[in-house]
Order: structure tokens, then sequence, then C-alpha cells
């Protein structure tokens, strides 16, 4: 049985919008902005400070300077070193150790953040991947950036070239290979449309009650 789906998505293609649906639709728990805090909290930094590595990989000079601190690093309560800067590779380290918390507690709806490659080929986990035109991304952007709507192309292929980067450094898939996800959706299709296709394909149906997670 299905007990989490993940969400990965094209920047502009309004995937996490979907995925809060399907999750408000299930009953379950979405994964997404709260996952911020919850790693915030684990390595002791600001949201702020967490959004800023959020699906980022970290710049050469700064991985060259982790090389040389980390003989100096001490253990401390939780596994992370008292002395470790935070950057990606501890950003990682812990939304990987978060998803899979997640995963076991299971309902969820999980967004991005490598998700879909975390979880290859564990049982009862379904992965998505949502997409959609470029001009429908670009109408998406102006609408909620009016500031930067002339660089709205840029922001978008840029995004989506870090989404890619990150999980192929960290888990050494494309991120954008269909092999990795149970179900391509095109977002052009509406909220509805993409909730009702997600049940069809997982034989998901209804709500899950906290009664039917206690009981099962």
């Amino acid at each position: 049985m299905i007990k989490v789906i993940t969400v990965e998505r094209e920047y502009g293609s309004q995937g996490a919008e979907f995925a809060a649906h399907l999750a408000h639709h299930l009953g379950w728990k979405l994964v997404d902005h709260c996952l911020i805090d919850q790693v915030a909290a684990m390595a002791g930094v600001t949201p702020e400070q967490v959004a800023d590595y959020d699906e980022r990989t970290d710049p050469w000079y700064q991985r060259v300077g982790r090389a040389f601190m980390q003989g100096d690093m001490q253990p401390a309560p939780g596994g992370v070193p008292a002395n470790a800067m935070f950057d990606s590779e501890m950003m990682n380290a812990l939304v990987q150790k978060t998803i899979r918390a997640e995963a076991e507690a299971g309902h969820c709806v999980i967004v991005g953040r490598g998700a879909s490659s975390i979880l290859n080929g564990v049982p009862g986990v379904f992965h998505i991947f949502v997409y959609a035109s470029l001009p429908r991304k670009i109408r998406w952007f102006t609408e909620h950036f009016p500031e930067k709507a002339k660089h709205a192309e840029q922001e978008i292929l840029a995004t989506d070239r870090r989404r890619s980067e990150y999980v192929r450094r960290y888990h050494h898939h494309d991120w954008a290979d269909r092999h990795l996800y149970h179900l391509l959706l095109n977002s052009c299709m509406g909220n509805e449309a993409l909730v009702g296709a997600t049940l069809e394909a997982t034989g998901l149906t209804h709500a899950v009650t906290l009664e039917e997670q206690s009981a099962e």
C-alpha cells in the first residue's frame, strides 16, 4: 500500500501547489517548508540560513575550505560536530535524515529535496514528477514576480539547473530521468485533474483518517 508520495517539480510548474492539494485531499502531512524548520532546529541555526542552502550545492571554494577544517571537527550530541559550519553538505545530511524519518512515519507528501532519490526503491513510496510548458511557467513567474518579469526565463532555467545539480551531486541521479518516477504529470491539467490522476495511479481514493492510521 502506498504510504508516501514524493513530488519533484520544475520551477514554475506549480508542483508544490499540487502537492499541497494532494496532501489536503488525502489528509496526509505535507513535508515542504516545514522541513526547513526541522533542519534548522537540528543544526542550531536559523530557518533563514537553512533556506539559503535549500536544494543547492556549495561553490568550489567552500568545499575546499571545508576539506581543511574537517580534521578539527569534534562530534556533538545529535551527530552534528560542535564547530561545524552549516553548509550544503550538512544541509543534505540532515535533509536525508528528516526525509527518511518522515517516510518511516508514513502518510506524507514530500516535496523536492531529492526525496525521489533518497527513497528510491523503498516499498510503499510513489514518485511523481511535475512539469509544464515554458510559456506557462513564464506566465506563472511573471504573475508572482512582476519586478523580475524580463528575467523570467533565465530565473526558471537557472533554478531547474540548481535542482538538477543538487540531485546529481548528492544522489548521483539525473533529476529529470523519467525512470526515477512512477508518474509524470503536466500541470497544465490543473490541480483537480492532477490529484485525480494520482489517486487513480496509486489506488488511493479517500482521505486517510487518524483512526485508519492507528489501525494499520
